[in-house]
């Protein structure tokens, strides 16, 4: 059997590759491409919860613990959760598998029984695309199937592991066949796994309609419990100011008045001559009958 760090080693070199190839050839975002890796790497160590004990099983417990609650924070947003609330939920999530999950895995499995099998692969994979809803469904997919992957890959190195080709010679221990299976020797077990199968497919078929579901419900109880808050400059409420009296009233606005249209004189616009360029005129007399001006009599 390869040991833990031949486990988690392979699985990181898989998740590279796969991270590299939906980056370089499906058109995925780095970040994506980044998280698959990741999410194959830790997968490698999935099928290791049946251990009773050792590093395997602290590792993984403590691993998928810490990630499970991060890549639930879309489920929590889906749900109308607040911060508070989600990070309630992430500690709920939290121990909920560091300690009750990894204490059913101590008492109700055993090493290289169903859990290390193909439908318990299936499983995980269907797992991991329900705790991780995104916009798109090919994202979606490409992500789920990096957790597949890394648990086929411990699965496949189980086999390997379970040939020994010393004295030149290949020797089949008999472990082999142990972990790429689809049924095992115990009855309730093989009901088990392939109930919970059963169950997540269809929790995955109808995952969307309740996603649907669940975000009209937040948008309509938002909609419905929102209270308007007043503009800051509200169009129809004039400023008030405060009269001797100690009340408050709105002054009233003068209403526009249109006046007719003036014509300025030519000189409107010269500047106005001061007292001292002013020169006084004489006031118009009339003609003497002497004078020149006058006419012939």
């Amino acid at each position: 059997m390869a040991g833990f760090k031949t486990h988690i080693s392979t699985s990181t070199m898989v998740g590279v590759a796969y991270g590299y190839w939906g980056v370089a050839t499906q058109g995925m975002s780095l970040e994506s491409g980044l998280l698959a890796g990741g999410l194959c790497s830790v997968a490698g160590m999935l099928p290791d919860l049946d251990s009773d004990s050792g590093v395997p099983l602290r590792e993984t417990s403590l691993f998928m613990a810490a990630i499970a609650p991060m890549l639930m924070i879309d489920r929590f947003r889906d749900m109308g959760l607040s911060h508070e609330s989600m990070a309630l939920a992430a500690m709920l999530v939290y121990v909920g598998i560091r300690f009750v999950a990894v204490e059913f895995f101590r008492r109700y499995t055993v090493h290289r029984g169903m859990w290390h099998s193909i439908p318990a692969a299936l499983v995980a994979g269907l797992g991991a695309y329900l705790i991780m809803p995104c916009p798109s469904e090919a994202i979606r997919v490409y992500k789920s199937l990096a957790v597949l992957i890394g648990f086929l890959t411990h699965l496949i190195l189980d086999e390997i592991w379970s040939l020994d080709f010393s004295r030149g010679r290949m020797r089949v221990k008999k472990s082999f066949g142990t972990a790429l299976k689809f049924f095992g020797k115990d009855w309730w077990a093989n009901v088990s796994v392939w109930g919970k199968l059963v169950l997540l497919c269809y929790l995955a078929w109808g995952d969307h309609g309740i996603l649907d579901r669940l975000r009209q419900r937040v948008r309509l109880d938002r909609e419905r419990y929102m209270i308007p808050g007043p503009s800051l400059f509200p169009e129809s409420q004039a400023p008030v100011y405060p009269q001797p009296g100690g009340s408050y009233s709105v002054p009233p606005y003068p209403a526009p008045t249109q006046q007719a249209p003036g014509y300025a004189p030519n000189n409107y616009w010269e500047a106005a001559p001061s007292d001292s360029q002013r020169v006084a005129v004489p006031p118009a007399h009339p003609a003497l009958p002497w004078s020149s001006d006058a006419g012939a009599f």
